[in-house]
């Protein structure tokens, strides 16, 4: 099955990194093809991002995201730049305390950066809460294909912070139906 996976935010947030994470997982540990492609501004830091993943069981011929079924948004920018014309049958999640519209399809609030915070107290770790809370809410791709990409790509000392950070995610929007 084919999925077109749209993250967006602003620069510092991890958007790239956690585009980069869930297509490694799909392809290194669920079998899939994936192809990964990144947008950002000329700021480094605070300016809008945008990085996007195809998901298939079938070789991916053309790279770009044309039709995305699932939205990752972590900032009200990112929302009017890259969330605001979601299809009515996307599945969007949105970082519930700093994207303040609401989008016209199903969405999930997570309020990823507040619980990186508030109770991971590392701000840093907001977007592998959204990988979590993704996974868990839509399937994409399987829980041990995150975890171990997730264990692939963050830096050493930091494992067990990230895991937790991805299991609180899940843990945010487990029990609801998935997209």
């Amino acid at each position: 099955m084919r999925h077109e996976v749209r993250f967006s935010g602003f620069g510092g947030q991890g958007i790239i990194l956690a585009a980069v994470i869930l297509g490694r997982g799909a392809v290194m540990y669920d079998g899939k093809y994936a192809v990964q492609t990144q947008v950002y501004g000329p700021e480094a830091r605070g300016g809008a991002s945008m990085s996007a993943v195809i998901i298939d069981d079938d070789p991916i011929l053309y790279p770009k995201v044309t039709a995305p079924d699932i939205y990752v948004i972590m900032s009200q920018e990112g929302f009017e730049k890259y969330g605001v014309t979601a299809a009515p049958g996307a599945v969007m999640l949105i970082d519930s305390d700093l994207v303040h519209s609401r989008p016209g399809c199903r969405y999930i609030e997570v309020p990823a950066t507040r619980e990186a915070k508030d109770v991971l107290k590392r701000e840093i770790v907001a977007n592998i809460i959204m990988l979590g809370a993704l996974v868990e809410a839509t399937g994409v791709v399987t829980q041990g294909a995150i975890e171990k990409a997730v264990l692939d790509s963050v830096p050493k000392g930091t494992e067990a912070l990230n895991t937790k950070a991805l299991q609180h995610g899940g843990g945010l929007v487990r029990g609801r139906d998935k997209g």
